[in-house]
């Protein structure tokens, strides 16, 4: 025993890595043995026999998973298709929603998405680490905080348990580092947005301002030539990080077109630095990049479309409805600017007697949203539409159902919105969709059907007001028309089934049999 003790002391003496690769060793094998007994108590908390080996834990990473958003109605939605028709599966969520219960948050489901779960075959972990992926813990650098703050989630998460499957359902890909060196299983993506992209970087070159770029860089050279080499640093690790995945599943042909460019992306300025700088170098080694020719492909998300097929649609209201989380992206201030240029080149619309109203139905997250939210009802009184607007927080299905039944209108005007459920909700609702024209609007929703436009894309607020007259003043056989042909392409491209069929054409099954 002392010769094996000598040589290993030997060993570590002459070579000094060898006492940390010992280390690393030693608490992989720990995680592991943890693991083990974690898995038996959930089988066991669950019901089912905590040494049945058939069993298999997919682990889908989704810290907000009690959002109520249209990335959430993508999980659960994923989650019921396969519990209806495989029985041996379990499937646990990482949910950083403490402040709920896994009762309470199976009930929201039912309520917001009208989707019915198995509790037998579904389980939480919850994380106590979800303030590191906030915007607000990252005021500076917020994709890279972020990203790393993801890192330190998969940490906790893979040491609470290790499924056989793991997929990133919120666009979190930097995780999959963590996960491919603790927990060294297969792991799956389905990207509503990329983290980045080259669009990102062409609005920053060009000093153009917006969400992501700020008037305070946008109107430096200086400061614009650091944010742009800080943003391909940022795309060359996302690059290896999705290459990462065994197979990648995108919501529209915008993101597939973005991501596929990405997983191409090899910038040649910092081959030297990544290779030579101290700093980086921990990055690249635990970066490298899996061999991979594989493409995203496009499964597009699932939308409730049964329960809105059958909505009249004859007799509108004239209202104008936004369906969508109150977060920055969503730009609900270019629609209160919009709807106050209508009223302002269109004042009769709202004297007359039954006046124009906007109504604007969205979920809070945490406290940044309810700010966002108080800024908006205060632009509201200051552009003088407060009396025609309204607004309508964390409002459970039903009430989103009523208003789509009624609403004439469908307004959405964020930039390169990736997909956008609330607009499909909108056509097969027969509501009319007025979008931006960009992203997964312009290429994959609001596109003409049978060779007849299905709704009306616009850039400006005058653009907006334009298309939302122009709807208000259809006759009333074109009116029918379009709602017609809006909720015939929804229905036919959009609903549950295909996006169930998508999914399991993935072949993310191959990985846990």
């Amino acid at each position: 025993m002392w010769l094996i003790l000598l040589a290993l002391f030997l060993a570590i003496a002459a070579v000094p890595w060898v006492l940390p690769w010992l280390v690393i060793k030693l608490y992989l094998n720990n995680l592991r043995l943890r693991n083990r007994y974690c898995r038996s108590v959930i089988l066991k908390e669950l019901g089912h026999d905590s040494n049945d080996g058939r069993k298999k834990i997919v682990g889908y990473f989704h810290p907000y998973c009690n959002a109520g958003g249209g990335g959430e109605r993508v999980l659960w939605t994923a989650i019921a298709a396969n519990q209806r028709v495989d029985s041996e599966t379990i499937h646990v969520v990482y949910s950083g929603d403490l402040d709920a219960t896994k009762d309470e948050i199976i009930s929201k489901v039912k309520t917001r998405f009208n989707i019915i779960l198995d509790p037998t075959r579904l389980h939480f972990v919850f994380l106590h680490s979800r303030k590191f992926v906030e915007d607000v813990t990252w005021p500076r650098f917020t994709l890279l905080g972020q990203s790393i703050g993801s890192m330190y989630l998969a940490w906790e998460a893979m040491t609470k348990l290790i499924p056989d499957l793991y997929i990133d359902s919120m666009g979190y890909a930097f995780t999959f580092h963590v996960v491919a060196f603790l927990a060294q299983v297969p792991i799956g993506a389905y990207v509503h947005y990329p983290t980045i992209s080259t669009d990102m970087l062409a609005r920053v070159q060009g000093r153009q301002a917006g969400v992501t770029n700020d008037d305070f860089i946008s109107s430096s050279a200086f400061l614009t030539w650091g944010k742009l080499l800080y943003y391909r640093f940022f795309l060359y690790y996302y690059a290896n990080s999705l290459r990462k995945a065994s197979f990648i599943m995108v919501n529209s042909t915008w993101t597939k077109n973005h991501v596929d460019a990405i997983l191409q992306h090899s910038d040649p300025l910092l081959t030297f630095s990544h290779l030579t700088s101290i700093a980086l170098w921990p990055i690249y080694f635990f970066s490298r990049p899996l061999s991979t020719s594989n493409q995203a492909r496009i499964v597009y998300p699932p939308c409730n479309t049964q329960d809105m097929q059958h909505f009249p649609l004859e007799n509108r209201e004239r209202i104008i409805l936004s369906v969508a989380q109150f977060r920055p992206e969503k730009d609900h201030t270019a629609q209160l600017h919009s709807f106050h240029k209508l009223l302002e080149l269109h004042p009769e619309l709202s004297s007359s007697k039954e006046p124009v109203k906007l109504v604007l139905i969205g979920g809070c997250r945490n406290a940044g949203d309810q700010a966002r939210l108080d800024q908006l009802k205060a632009l509201s009184e200051l552009l003088q539409i407060g009396q025609y607007t309204e607004f309508i927080v964390n409002a459970p299905f039903s009430t989103v159902l009523s208003y789509l039944s009624k609403a004439s209108i469908g307004l959405s005007t964020m930039v390169d919105e990736h997909f956008g459920i609330n607009i499909v909700e909108f056509m097969a609702a027969g509501v009319i969709p007025v979008t931006h024209a960009s992203g997964g609007p312009l290429q994959d929703i609001v596109v003409p059907w049978k060779g007849e436009h299905t709704g009306y894309h616009a850039k400006s607020p005058e653009g907006f007001a334009e298309a939302m007259y122009k709807v208000l003043t259809l006759s009333s056989q074109e009116d029918v028309a379009i709602r017609q042909r809006a909720r015939e392409a929804a229905i036919s491209k959009f609903s549950e089934i295909e996006f169930e069929k998508g999914w399991e054409e993935s072949g993310w099954r191959n990985y846990i049999l």
